[in-house]
């Protein structure tokens, strides 16, 4: 399994931006579940599903005005 952690800028506080509640929708359309957290979001998917996932997500928020986004990944069991 593999968690991805991932954030999404330009930051705002309140209610979350569209660029983030689209990446956030096009990785929960593949059936992966999305931990929003305050400063940073994560989901855990297979090897197989991962590729695909941070791929949906890099385009969903940067059609929708992203500027920039950090992923970080982990092997996790």
């Amino acid at each position: 399994m593999i968690k991805v952690e991932f954030t999404i800028e330009p930051f705002e506080m309140g209610e979350a931006p569209e660029r983030v509640t689209r990446a956030v929708a096009a990785i929960e359309a593949m059936g992966i579940s999305v931990e929003i957290g305050a400063f940073g979001s994560a989901f855990t998917t297979d090897s197989a599903q991962a590729g695909p996932a941070i791929s949906a997500l890099l385009a969903a928020a940067y059609a929708h005005g992203a500027t920039h986004v950090t992923i970080g990944t982990e092997a996790v069991k």
